[in-house]
């Protein structure tokens, strides 16, 4: 499965809004790879550290977004230590991207590169890792996020570094989960359905077409169809036609009153 992690007071209150949770479902969808789950956590340190651990005991690949920067207010990589059981140290090779990063400021600015100065050292405590933990390239401007046990990856919070990073990962550390989560939709419009009516087919197709999953999607106010659900199935492509039909015999059963099918695939 596939989870993420998006940290932040600041999505919480509202002063900023999240993107990573739709750029997410887009990059793993180009990959027929999907979300199993997300969470959304505040900058406190204890429950941080609790999603984390949950994550790395999980066995799911997992992306964490924000809070691995180096103001006070940036929890993320202290947190992966503790929940990791880890100490944090300087990665040797953001290290030396860091100090490159630095050196090359330095150079723009028209300025002597420092490397013990106060705000080099600063800089140097996005490389504090927990001990064991891989790099992730950041092509934007080099601070790299990290990954521990090879599937629970920390990114930044700025979608323009956080997004590449992620398809970076997808790509060089998961290929071989591409195409696993592939999924098709095949729903019909119920016009002015009741759900509970309808439950007793859900709950039979979902029985004997087993992983395939039933949704049932209401509105009470549509411009075209008015009051109807929106009533489907689910799954991988060579799973879902047989329940799908066996749907629509059961809807015809029922005598229920349907309009257009909707397809959607490669969810």
């Amino acid at each position: 499965m596939i989870g993420l992690i998006i940290i932040g007071d600041e999505i919480l209150s509202g002063r900023r809004q999240d993107k990573h949770l739709s750029k997410a479902i887009e990059l793993l969808t180009e990959r027929g790879m999907a979300v199993s789950w997300a969470r959304y956590v505040g900058d406190e340190p204890e429950r941080i550290t609790a999603d984390l651990r949950h994550a790395l005991d999980s066995g799911d690949v997992v992306f964490s977004f924000g809070g691995i920067g180096a103001t006070p207010d940036d929890h993320t990589r202290a947190c992966a230590g503790r929940a990791l059981g880890a100490e944090l140290s300087l990665h040797p090779e953001a290290r030396e991207l860091i100090l490159a990063r630095c050196r090359k400021l330095a150079e723009q600015e028209g300025k002597p590169f420092e490397p013990d100065s106060p705000d080099t050292l600063r800089r140097l405590q996005m490389g504090h890792f927990p001990q064991g933990a891989s790099i992730i390239p950041n092509p934007y401007n080099q601070i790299p996020g990290f990954s521990l046990l090879g599937r629970v990856h920390f990114l930044p919070g700025f979608p323009v570094m956080a997004w590449p990073m992620m398809a970076w990962v997808l790509d060089n550390c998961h290929a071989d989960l591409h195409g696993r989560g592939r999924l098709t939709e095949k729903a019909v419009v119920v016009y002015g359905a009741i759900e509970s009516v309808l439950t007793p087919l859900m709950v039979d197709i979902e029985a004997r077409f087993a992983p395939v999953k039933v949704f049932s999607l209401p509105s009470v106010d549509h411009p075209v169809h008015g009051r109807h659900i929106e009533l489907g199935v689910k799954g991988a492509p060579d799973q879902v036609e047989a329940a799908f039909n066996e749907m629509l015999a059961g809807l015809s059963r029922i005598g229920a009153s349907i309009g257009p099918n909707v397809v959607q695939s490669g969810s």
